[in-house]
């Protein structure tokens, strides 16, 4: 016997990407592949030291909160990065748990929160959308509840009904958003804030892009900041978490963290007492290390404005895109379905890319991610060049 919720999970996309492909012959060119969110930046070397000279930890068992260091590196990037007002020592001891990687916390954060006993079940996500957020409510028990996302973020936040929130326990927002590169505003977070304190619904904010910005742009406002303007300074029903994967090129360390509530965390880490995924001691030091520093941060994110800079004259002939505020992706329109650019990329050029539709949900008949795909530019610059070059050629 299985847990029947199971059934109830969708293929992951990149499952329905290897069905589609399946019949297609790949071309004889070299493969380059923007369709894994997978950061190709070289990790920072003093990360790799940091980890080396902690390998003595392994004798010793972590404890499910981790070191005091690690917490209170957190805790200060917080302060810093975000303007808040909480002492980096209370943070550290209170509102931050370090976690084994963000897509295993965003799943188990709603085996936590979650009441599926309730009568309010509903669990609110973006669409498109990061699948995890679906299956993390199925296997809770609950239900998921979309509401449609492009890159006007404030817009798509004020046209969710209150009647949706009425019937919601949980709220999943992904800012920046994967895949749009939308970002919300301080004013459409204090009023989701405000809406979500109303109907008792906890936030959640999938913050993992938040350091992939454009300068242009400017440094994305966090959930936790826009707390301050509501005057929740104990951050009541708020969640963010952050990872080192996207921020520092390190997605194999599988090293984040949750902070916020301290009520939840505490729930959160009595759940984890049991889940497991502490983080071993050499992964801990390694990622008080990164923590830390800022300079590698501001060369990656300068390394994506240069790819940008370079593949959208590219492009801006043959499909609908613009460079968005943050985040590594491209979601542009197409002219034509997007599985069939799939499709085609991959025969004629060995491009991967994602077909938009494997990223959202047919709602009311409609599915956001018709005729786009989403390019993440994580391969080196003169890759993404040629990979432009080489859609033009398909595409035109």
């Amino acid at each position: 016997m299985t847990n029947p919720d199971l059934g109830l999970l969708q293929p992951y996309p990149f499952e329905k990407i290897r069905s589609l492909l399946a019949n297609t012959p790949d071309s004889d060119k070299n493969r380059i592949a923007l369709s894994v969110g997978e950061p190709k930046h070289a990790a920072p070397s003093f990360v790799h030291e940091a980890m080396l000279n902690a390998l003595s930890g392994l004798e010793n068992y972590p404890t499910t909160r981790s070191s005091d260091a690690l917490r209170e590196a957190i805790a200060t990037w917080l302060v810093n990065r975000f303007g808040l007002s909480t002492p980096a020592d209370v943070l550290a001891s209170r509102h931050v748990l370090p976690v084994s990687g963000t897509r295993e916390a965003l799943f188990a954060i709603a085996q936590t929160v979650l009441d599926r006993t309730a009568k309010q079940r509903d669990v609110l996500m973006p669409n498109p959308f990061y699948q995890i957020y679906e299956g993390a409510t199925l296997l809770a028990g609950c239900k998921p509840c979309f509401y449609a996302i492009d890159d006007n973020t404030d817009d798509n936040l004020a046209a969710i009904p209150d009647a949706a929130f009425e019937s919601a326990q949980l709220f999943y927002l992904c800012n920046p958003g994967n895949p749009t590169g939308g970002v919300a505003s301080e004013e459409a977070m204090v009023a989701l804030i405000e809406r979500a304190q109303k109907f008792g619904v906890t936030l959640v904010s999938d913050e993992c892009y938040s350091e992939i910005y454009r300068e242009t742009s400017g440094a994305p406002v966090g959930l936790l900041t826009a707390a301050k303007k509501t005057g929740l300074d104990d951050y009541r029903g708020l969640l963010v978490f952050h990872s080192l994967s996207k921020r520092s090129n390190l997605p194999g360390l599988r090293s984040g963290f949750v902070a916020g509530d301290a009520s939840l965390i505490d729930a959160f880490a009595n759940y984890r007492t049991y889940h497991g995924c502490t983080l071993p001691p050499p992964t801990q030091a390694a990622s008080a290390a990164a923590w830390a520093d800022e300079t590698h941060v501001a060369a990656n994110r300068a390394a994506y404005d240069e790819k940008y800079n370079a593949v959208l004259p590219l492009l801006e002939p043959i499909m609908n895109t613009r460079t968005p505020a943050a985040g590594f992706y491209l979601w542009p329109t197409l002219t034509m379905d997007d599985k069939e650019a799939t499709q085609r990329l991959h025969s004629e050029e060995n491009v991967a890319v994602v077909p938009g539709s494997y990223l959202a949900r047919d709602i009311n008949g409609t599915n956001p991610g018709t005729n786009r795909i989403r390019l993440a530019l994580v391969a080196p610059l003169d890759e993404c060049i040629e990979a432009a070059n080489r859609m033009v050629r398909c595409l035109s």
